[in-house]
């Protein structure tokens, strides 16, 4: 399953009511470090396929997702757990480094 759009429309129910972790990356198009992290979380995806969930939120089209998470900086990728964020990640990291940052 490839990574899921994430919109304050669809956040409760993909997120909040998830009954498997979901790793969710907060990017824009402008951002290359969130260019070069997209393929790593697109990895993921595919490797925890049925166990994690994978999200994106683009903060340039979802301003009151990124508010509400104090998203200030970039690329930040957030894990949530039973619906509350649990471990964070800030920046490019290769897909060892960002599993292992996230403890999955």
């Amino acid at each position: 399953m490839a990574e899921i759009r994430i919109t304050k429309n669809n956040f409760a129910s993909e997120v909040e009511q998830s009954t498997i972790p979901v790793l969710v990356d907060f990017w824009a198009t402008w951002c290359g470090p969130c260019r070069m992290l997209g393929p790593v979380v697109s990895k993921i995806a595919e490797e925890y396929e049925g166990k994690i969930k994978v999200g994106k939120v683009n903060v340039d089209e979802e301003g009151e997702l990124a508010q509400r998470f104090g998203i200030m900086s970039i690329p930040l990728v957030i894990l949530f757990k039973d619906g509350k964020a649990v471990k964070q990640s800030l920046g490019y990291k290769p897909i060892d480094a960002l599993k292992a940052e996230l403890g999955i």
